[in-house]
């Protein structure tokens, strides 16, 4: 196999080349989804698009009648002022996965595009902490406390309309349109969720744990969280949902490895592995106190290397003593960090961890950082392959990738690091 070249982030200008640079408009205009200049595939913007035509008769009408999964989405552009509404479905039948991910391993970017794409998205313009009774704010927070799938009734100032934004933030969606008019019959709470609700005295990082703890899913509590039903009264608002996905994940992830990091060290090298979606992750767990590290690999002609000629491969990692700057990786950083915790809790144990991602060029769209949480928790269920040395578990983990080892070392700050001081205690020891 001819071996691509492979830059770090600070290496390469045009890694995050996207749809709004003017090359890349260039690409697609020439190409229009037939001679599929960029590489892929398929094309990103005709997987959507065909999408969306399987269900455009049933979501571009002005009135809808129909369920939510239950869903929200609160926005962020214009913040404090941002577009808040419910997910609303013309669908029937398993309208309850669409906005849970939990349960979308295993499903194909076809089915997630257009299972995502059955939901419409209500806007309706408010201040995140509207303290006016707007109704259409009380809705959504209803809708996101609610354990079934609530009926909607919508009324649009016109008929909704598709996009082609793409995000690795959130799950992408359908059409979304303004709300003139809505009704929702909610039903039955959560009654885990509505307890926090009525509990106006708990901060709201304490009632996100405890509800992690009572065994509430990581999305329902993100969607909770997003509505501002949680926290000290005074302090509730809605948070945009990309920001709350990720603040979920870093505080659920916090709080379990503050008890981790004083768990017995692994004594073995381990490797999980899964491959899904054209990617493939090795999840490696190396006899050392707690260190972590995310390193993602992305070839051309993939979500955020579209336009590039060569492998690019960037990071972010903390040491014993965590980091406090945001993960220049962004929030899949958290996602995986909060899966890896999941598991020390469950062994009574902590390790260092390096997690190696390659997304090849069947990876066409983003579809949200659940993506890296739910498959990293999946591998993390499997057996693990363990290894008495550093060199053999490298040498397992290439038959899994196709980027050199040598390369991955060299943009993993964790690995050096570890290498470096084995090669320490060795020479002390001899």
């Amino acid at each position: 196999m001819r071996e691509l070249p492979v830059l770090s982030t600070h290496e390469s200008g045009d890694i995050f080349a996207g749809p709004d640079t003017p090359y890349a408009v260039s690409i697609c205009v020439r190409c229009r989804g037939t001679k599929f200049l960029c590489g892929k595939p398929a094309c990103p913007i005709l997987v959507r698009y065909f999408a969306d035509q399987k269900v455009k008769v049933l979501t571009e009408k002005s009135e809808m009648d129909g369920l939510s999964p239950p869903g929200v989405f609160i926005g962020r552009y214009g913040y404090p002022k941002v577009d808040i509404g419910p997910f609303i479905s013309p669908v029937t039948e398993n309208v309850d996965i669409m906005d849970t991910p939990e349960l979308w391993i295993g499903k194909s970017l076809d089915e997630i595009t257009q299972m995502r794409f059955s939901l419409v998205r209500g806007k309706h313009s408010v201040r995140v902490d509207n303290r006016s009774g707007d109704r259409v704010y009380g809705i959504v927070q209803e809708i996101a406390m609610s354990s079934s799938t609530p009926e909607v009734e919508v009324k649009f100032s016109r008929p909704p309309v598709a996009s082609i934004g793409l995000s690795d933030s959130v799950q992408p969606f359908g059409r979304s349109g303004t709300i003139e008019r809505v009704r929702a019959d909610t039903g039955r709470f959560n009654t885990r969720i509505e307890k926090a609700y009525n509990d106006s005295d708990l901060k709201a990082s304490e009632a996100v744990v405890n509800l992690y703890r009572s065994n509430v899913l990581v999305s329902s509590i993100q969607r909770a969280f997003s509505a501002g039903v949680l926290g000290l009264n005074k302090n509730r608002k809605m948070v945009p949902t990309r920001w709350s996905i990720t603040a979920v994940d870093d505080m659920l992830g916090k709080a379990l490895l503050s008890r981790n990091k004083y768990n017995p060290v692994l004594e073995e090298i381990r490797i999980y592995t899964i491959t899904s979606l054209d990617n493939r992750w090795v999840v490696m767990m190396l006899p050392t106190s707690w260190r972590y590290e995310l390193v993602e690999a992305w070839y051309p002609n993939t979500t955020w290397n579209p336009m590039g000629k060569q492998i690019s491969i960037f990071s972010s990692y903390e040491f014993f003593e965590g980091r406090k700057q945001y993960a220049e990786i962004g929030g899949c950083y958290y996602s995986a960090r909060l899966a890896v915790n999941e598991l020390f809790e469950r062994e009574k144990l902590q390790a260092g961890v390096v997690i190696l991602r390659e997304s090849h060029p069947g990876y066409i769209m983003p579809i949200g950082v659940w993506n890296v949480r739910e498959h990293v928790r999946k591998a993390l269920t499997t057996q693990p392959y363990k290894f008495e040395t550093l060199d053999s578990a490298l040498s397992f983990a290439q038959q899994i990738l196709d980027i050199p080892m040598k390369r991955w070392i060299a943009n993993s700050g964790v690995l050096k690091n570890y290498i470096q001081q084995t090669t320490l205690d060795s020479f002390a020891a001899a």
